[in-house]
């Protein structure tokens, strides 16, 4: 990647229905950008993708996250600048109903069945990710 690419990473935050087992995702709403996507973010200088990943989860959910099979990672622009996110899907762990906390960052979480995750993501590069989620997973 060029020496100006923005490079952040995140995950496809995925967990069992807590009411019907069912596949859920997760997903953030971000106040600044009006808009609905993974967890993801900016990395550290120096910092390692997934470690970031993790980081970004955590700060943006309050969950803790078990990473699994790396996603494909996305190339675009924002703000005219190249931008590199890495994604892993990740299993939500330890986690209930009451563990988000709207923040400056993201002020709203939603688990949603793929189909409806893949509709209300607000970006086409983010719904190529749920698919990959699903390949991804054993079935």
């Amino acid at each position: 990647m060029g020496a100006g690419t923005v490079l952040a990473a995140g995950c496809v935050l995925w967990r069992r229905s807590l009411r019907d087992g069912r596949l859920e995702v997760a997903l953030v709403h971000r106040p600044r950008y009006d808009d609905w996507s993974h967890p993801k973010g900016k990395l550290k200088h120096g910092e390692d993708a997934l470690r970031g990943a993790v980081r970004e989860v955590a700060e943006e959910t309050g969950m803790g996250c078990a990473p699994g099979p790396a996603l494909p990672t996305l190339h675009y622009l924002a703000k005219g600048r190249p931008k590199e996110v890495r994604y892993w899907a990740a299993e939500a762990v330890d986690v209930d109903d009451e563990t988000f906390v709207p923040n400056r960052e993201v002020d709203r979480l939603v688990w949603l069945p793929p189909d409806a995750a893949r509709r209300r993501l607000t970006y086409d590069h983010d719904r190529t990710l749920i698919d990959a989620l699903l390949h991804a997973l054993p079935s």
